[in-house]
């Protein structure tokens, strides 16, 4: 019974660089094609595209909400936020690589904006529960903005000032979703790309609080 109370909450905290997995150096094999559109997963992507990342639990159903929003030209799957270099899905789930579940998602900014894609983001999962994300827990589930641009930072963090205010009006928790700029994002393996597409009846986790975000002005410009 220690033993599985140890590695639970080993899932809980995130690993230091010492604790961490090592890795490997070279990414591990994914696909190179979206199952549903068919356009290249890794890029090149075309000009004027932007690139958003966003973790809300198990990644399979966040990304089959961003693949139907329309505007967006690509998503993948994908870990990111973490130590361990290239992690295969077995060494994210030990909680010992530091990496949440998150999704990529190339969009147009002529068709869809950055603060729409944060409304989305923000209704679609519950951000206030830490490590863990209804039933799945651990640090990989964890709610998550990683952010490519200046101003997407500045209009994820005022994003985030806008619901929790509509959270605490509701009597909701504090938001604890982790917000910062993006660092390397390591793709998933190809079973996990598109997974709901390939898998219609799989597991999808996503749940929101049926708080409704506004957001800002300045991130829906």
């Amino acid at each position: 019974m220690f033993f599985l109370s140890d590695m639970l909450n080993k899932k809980l905290k995130l690993p230091t660089p010492q604790e961490a997995l090592p890795g490997r150096d070279r990414p591990i094999p994914t696909a190179t094609k979206h199952h549903v559109s068919k356009r290249p997963l890794l890029g090149p992507y075309p000009d004027g595209l932007e690139a958003a990342y966003f973790g809300m639990g198990c990644f399979w159903g966040a990304e089959r909400l961003f693949w139907e929003t329309p505007g967006v030209w690509v998503t993948a799957v994908g870990y990111q936020g973490g130590v361990t270099p290239n992690p295969t899905y077995q060494e994210t789930c030990t909680g010992l690589t530091g990496h949440a579940e998150m999704v990529l998602v190339v969009y147009d900014p002529r068709e869809v904006s950055y603060g729409e894609l944060l409304r989305i983001f923000w209704e679609s999962h519950d951000p206030t529960q830490g490590m863990r994300q209804g039933n799945d827990v651990g640090t990989t589930y964890r709610s998550a903005i990683y952010t490519t641009s200046d101003a997407q930072l500045a209009e994820a963090l005022a994003s985030k000032e806008a619901y929790e205010a509509a959270l605490g009006a509701a009597g909701r928790s504090r938001i604890t979703t982790e917000i910062a700029p993006a660092a390397q994002f390591y793709f998933a393996e190809a079973e996990h790309q598109q997974y709901l597409a390939k898998n219609p009846f799989g597991y999808c986790g996503l749940k929101g609080t049926g708080v409704a975000c506004a957001v800002p002005a300045s991130a829906s410009a």
